[in-house]
């Protein structure tokens, strides 16, 4: 992201930490919280040791790690947005979790040093550019260990082009209306609504994460196609 980039997102979260879950599971009918369930019971099979949840956001998905993961594991929550953080670290498992605030262009971590890395409803806010998200995932592939793991969520695209226009009329009708009249950003909301109609396929999505290193990449697609989750590894000479 380009440092204008980087200041725009920190200012559409800025503004809706505190209604940001509410929204969200109204807008998903609840289904985003069974996914992310789903996609943090897929990232527990990860070797014990360091984790992270990038872009955490609010901290559901870490708190959901957290609640997953061996006693000796250190979950970290990683975002670039000092209001949002506020929101997660209110969480009751906030105490167990190591919160970091920082860019995911550039993570404090070295080379070969977490298990796992987990992404929640966040790559499609990164860039909708397919060069700099490979640049993204790029940085994730460099701070995992050899077999460490990445499990991404994200909304995508129906491949029947009837559910795509009705998933489309209803982002476009639905996320940017309710959004802001529930939270008061109605700049945040539009962004939002943008984001989720331009994401790229979960195939191409898949194709991205091959070109920054991974190996072993498969996704499955959730209410047909509305939303996938990607798994994929890391492979090498170990750190």
């Amino acid at each position: 992201m380009s440092a204008k980039s980087t200041r725009f997102i920190q200012t559409v979260f800025s503004e809706v930490p505190a209604t940001y879950e509410l929204v969200n599971h109204i807008l998903t009918f609840g289904l985003d919280r069974v996914w992310r369930k789903r996609a943090a019971r897929i990232a527990s099979t990860a070797a014990p040791g360091e984790w992270a949840d990038m872009c955490t956001g609010t901290g559901e998905t870490a708190v959901y790690l957290r609640r997953l993961a061996p006693k000796e594991t250190r979950i970290w929550a990683v975002d670039i947005s000092p209001a949002m953080m506020a929101e997660a670290t209110r969480k009751q498992e906030a105490e167990s979790i190591d919160f970091v605030t920082a860019d995911i262009k550039k993570l404090p971590f070295g080379d070969g040093s977490l298990d796992l890395i987990t992404l929640s409803f966040a790559t499609r806010n990164l860039n909708l550019s397919r060069e700099i998200l490979a640049q993204s995932f790029s940085e994730f592939h460099r701070v995992l260990k050899s077999g460490g793991r990445l499990v991404n969520l994200e909304t995508s695209q129906p491949r029947f082009a009837l559910v795509r226009k009705i998933f489309h009329l209803y982002v476009k009708l639905c996320v940017k209306r309710i959004g802001s009249r529930i939270s008061g950003s109605e700049t945040g909301y539009a962004y939002l609504a943008a984001t989720i109609t331009r994401f790229c396929p979960a195939e191409i999505l898949a194709d991205i994460i091959r070109r920054a290193g991974f190996e072993e990449v498969v996704f499955q697609k959730l209410l047909f196609g509305v939303a996938a989750i990607h798994q994929a590894m890391k492979r090498g000479n170990k750190a």
